[in-house]
């Protein structure tokens, strides 16, 4: 039931990742279309060897799209495709293609790369690339050299790739700014619409999703909830003797008492003014009577305080199972109903009554 901060930036990344393999599934097909186009054309102008070897590039293009289809390993997808893309350019600058113009299919690497990685490995590999091309222009006479390129071409060629490679790393740096920004910004608003401002609880509106998410559950799996609605006793007298910022200071302290009191998978909310609603998953009503006059005793023992002036705080609570009930309507109501019981017999108790080793406290209600 506990869920993290990070979890809606976590289905963010999903959705991207998802949406990136989908288009490389595209990509890889739109390259198979090309080499075999270019290929065909290499044919028919009497370029065969050429040809032949566009030709085989469409094999490991069409094994990494089967991989990713058997495995779904899109980390692999991204690495598989960036080094057959690598080898091709590699292949074309060295080889020259047709007409020494292989090199100009370089232009398209620096928009695939920092979109397929990160800015810091995007420009390692960049980097790596210009070395290649550097090796390529310099010593034509390599074995794997067959392209020797004009001078003008070469300035031309760095110059120019230089300026996009620049530009794309400044482009995808202001998107993955501005999307971290909404992302924090859609987070915040996201933390707010849930949380209640001043105890940092969940509100009732994030207490009643949690409620339907857990009965959703308990109708699929069967297992039991328990829940405990508490009213903080006496609190009108609080803010009327000492002001209603000595109330908030109460709220606030119950709240953050209350958190070391449950446990790590139950939920507490703010219900509404100094009524607090308690979700206990995977709990029946005995272990929960038992946890709410822990919680009573605990706050009935604490000393709450403001400005150096003791707050008289307890609280009494009605707690409810979900086998007592047959929907959260019902849940809340017998809670209701078993918290105006507490009222009645006198506060600083829990209804139904439960007696263990605290319950020497209970039998001194508040007046």
């Amino acid at each position: 039931m506990t869920r993290h901060p990070s979890s809606g930036r976590q289905a963010t990344h999903e959705r991207e990742d998802a949406q990136v393999s989908r288009i490389l599934t595209w990509l890889s097909l739109a390259a198979i279309l090309s080499l075999t186009g270019i290929g065909s054309k290499a044919w028919y102008s009497g370029h065969s060897s050429h040809a032949l070897i566009l030709w085989a590039f469409i094999v490991p293009v069409l094994a990494n799209m089967a991989w990713f289809a058997r495995t779904g390993n899109r980390d692999s997808q991204k690495a598989g495709l960036l080094v057959i893309v690598s080898v091709l350019f590699t292949y074309l600058i060295a080889s020259g293609g047709e007409g020494n113009t292989g090199p100009l299919w370089f232009y398209v690497f620096p928009p695939l790369l920092f979109f397929l990685t990160n800015l810091k490995t995007g420009t390692m590999i960049l980097l790596l690339v210009y070395l290649v091309a550097v090796i390529v222009f310099q010593f034509p006479n390599l074995p794997f050299v067959f392209a020797d390129y004009e001078s003008d071409f070469k300035i031309r060629f760095f110059v120019t790739l230089t300026f996009e490679s620049i530009f794309c790393f400044v482009l995808e740096a202001s998107r993955l700014k501005a999307r971290n920004e909404l992302l924090d910004l859609a987070q915040s608003h996201e933390l707010a619409a849930k949380t209640d401002e001043l105890t940092s609880l969940s509100n009732r509106r994030d207490i009643l999703n949690r409620l339907a998410e857990e009965y959703s559950r308990y109708q699929r799996s069967g297992h039991h909830f328990s829940i405990a609605l508490i009213d903080l006793d006496l609190f009108k007298s609080i803010n009327d003797q000492y002001g209603h910022n000595a109330g908030d200071a109460a709220l606030k302290q119950f709240a953050n008492l209350m958190q070391t009191v449950i446990r790590q998978t139950d939920v507490a909310a703010r219900w509404g003014g100094e009524e607090f609603l308690l979700l206990l998953p995977d709990t029946s009503l005995i272990p929960a009577l038992t946890l709410a006059e822990r919680l009573r005793s605990e706050v009935a023992r604490s000393n709450f305080s403001f400005h150096g002036q003791e707050l008289p705080v307890t609280m009494s609570a009605g707690v409810c199972s979900i086998a007592q009930a047959d929907s959260i309507d019902s849940m809340l109501r017998q809670a209701d109903s078993q918290l105006y019981s507490a009222k009645e017999a006198g506060r600083n108790r829990i209804a139904p009554r439960v007696r263990n080793q605290h319950t020497d406290a209970q039998s001194q209600p508040n007046a």
